[in-house]
C-alpha cells in the first residue's frame, strides 16, 4: 500500500511539474481556440496529465535493482482470463472481491479514463479509444516483456495479452461513459465565437500575470542553467561556476531584454499574447508607452531582484504594489498602465481608434458628434 501511495506521489507532482512548464502554450492555446479558459477545461486538462504520468509510475516503477531481478515468463494464451474467472467463482462465495477478479476489473478501469479523455478533450470516438488503447498496452507490455527495452537482462513483469484485452475495453468503455458529456463541450475544434472581443477582467489579468511570472522565471532557470554550463565546459571557470554572479547577472539580464524587445514591437508581454489582452493609447508616444509597460511589468520586477543591497526588497515593494494594484485598478490595468497611462483591452477589439487616428487614418469626430464606440468595448479607463 505505501508504495502505491509513493508512486500516485510521484505522478502528481511530476504532472504538476509539468503542467507548469506547459501552462503559458497551454493558456495561448485555449484563447486562440476555445476564445478564453475555463476552470473545468483546465481541471480535465490537469487531470488527464496527471492520468497518463500514473499510467506510466503504475505500471512501470519502481524499477528493480538489476542484480535482484527475478526473471517471469509469459502469457499469451488469450482466453486465461476465462479460466480466471472460473477459478474465481469456483473457490468464492463472493468471486467479485476474489483477486484474480480484481486483477481483471483493475486492468479495465485503468484504461477507462483514457477512452473518456480521447472523446471529450481530443474529440475521438470509440474506434480511436480500441486502437489507442490497444496500441498504448502494447508498448507497455512490450517495454515490460524487452526488459525495459534492454535496460535489464529479461522481463521482472509477465507479458500478458489478457492484460492488452482487458485494458483496450476498459478506453472502450471510457469512450462509450463520455458520451453523457453534451457535444459542445467535446473535442479540440476552435469555437466559432473564438474571436469575439470578451471583457477585460481581473481574473484574465491575474491569468497573463501568472503566465508572464512562469515565463520568465523558467527563463531565468534556463540562461542560468545555460551559462554555468558553458563556464564549466567552455571556458573552464569553476570558480566562476561557484560564485555564480556571472550565471545571476547574464539570467536576469537576457530574459528582462527578451521581454523588452517583445514589448517594443509588438506592445505585448508574453502574458497578453497569451490571454489576448493589449495596452493601447496614453498621452505619451508608442515607444516611451511601451517601454513604461514593460519597467512596469515583470521584467522591472525581475531586474529589482538583481540589484545590490536593496534589490530584494525593491522587488519585493515591487511586486506587493503590483499585487495591490491589480485588483484596485480599473479593468486591473495595474502598474504597467498606471506608469504607462496605456488604457488595457481586448487585443480582438477592431482596430478602429486611437491607432487608426494617430496615423491619419481616420478623421477625428466633429465637436459635439459622439465616438464611434469599437464593437464589444468599453469606455476607457
Amino acid at each position: 500500500m505505501d508504495d502505491q501511495i509513493t508512486l500516485g506521489i510521484i505522478a502528481i507532482v511530476l504532472g504538476t511539474l509539468v503542467g507548469v512548464v506547459l501552462f503559458v502554450p497551454f493558456v495561448a492555446i485555449s484563447y486562440r481556440r476555445r476564445g478564453g479558459l475555463s476552470l473545468g477545461r483546465s481541471l480535465l486538462w490537469a487531470a488527464a496529465l496527471v492520468y497518463f504520468l500514473a499510467i506510466w509510475t503504475y505500471t512501470l516503477l519502481p524499477l528493480p535493482d538489476p542484480d535482484a531481478i527475478r526473471c517471469v515468463g509469459t502469457n499469451l494464451d488469450p482466453l486465461a482470463l476465462v479460466d480466471d474467472v472460473r477459478t474465481a467463482v469456483g473457490r468464492s462465495d463472493n468471486p467479485w472481491l476474489d483477486p484474480l477478479t480484481l486483477q481483471l476489473l483493475l486492468n479495465v478501469l485503468l484504461f477507462v479514463p483514457l477512452g473518456f479523455f480521447l472523446r471529450v478533450l481530443g474529440g475521438r470516438g470509440i474506434l480511436t479509444a480500441l486502437l489507442v488503447g490497444f496500441g498504448l498496452s502494447a508498448f507497455i507490455e512490450t517495454t515490460q516483456l524487452t526488459g525495459v527495452w534492454g535496460l535489464y537482462p529479461c522481463a521482472y513483469r509477465v507479458f500478458d495479452v489478457d492484460d492488452m484485452l482487458t485494458n483496450t475495453t476498459g478506453a472502450v468503455v471510457g469512450s462509450i461513459l463520455s458520451l453523457v458529456v453534451p457535444r459542445r463541450h467535446r473535442g479540440m475544434a476552435q469555437a466559432p465565437d473564438a474571436d469575439r472581443p470578451r471583457p477585460v477582467t481581473r481574473g484574465r489579468r491575474v491569468i497573463a500575470m501568472l503566465c508572464d511570472v512562469l515565463g520568465i522565471t523558467m527563463s531565468v532557470i534556463a540562461v542560468g542553467t545555460a551559462t554555468q554550463l558553458w563556464l564549466q565546459f567552455v571556458v573552464g571557470d569553476r570558480q566562476a561556476v561557484l560564485d555564480g554572479e556571472i550565471a545571476d547577472a547574464v539570467s536576469s539580464v537576457v530574459p528582462a531584454a527578451v521581454w523588452l524587445v517583445l514589448i517594443l514591437v509588438t506592445g505585448r508581454s508574453v502574458g497578453d499574447l497569451a490571454v489576448q489582452l493589449r495596452y493601447r493609447g496614453g498621452p505619451l508616444p508608442t515607444p516611451l508607452s511601451r517601454l513604461l509597460r514593460w519597467a512596469g511589468g515583470v521584467s522591472g520586477w525581475v531586474l529589482l531582484g538583481y540589484l545590490p543591497g536593496w534589490g530584494q526588497l525593491a522587488a519585493s515593494v515591487f511586486a506587493l504594489a503590483s499585487a495591490v494594484l491589480l485588483f484596485t485598478t480599473a479593468r486591473g490595468r495595474g502598474l504597467p498602465g498606471i506608469v504607462s497611462g496605456m488604457r488595457l483591452e481586448d487585443a480582438r477589439e477592431d482596430a478602429n481608434g486611437d491607432d487608426e487616428v494617430d496615423a491619419g487614418r481616420v478623421s477625428p469626430a466633429r465637436p459635439g458628434t459622439p465616438a464611434p464606440r469599437r464593437r464589444g468595448s468599453r469606455r476607457p479607463d
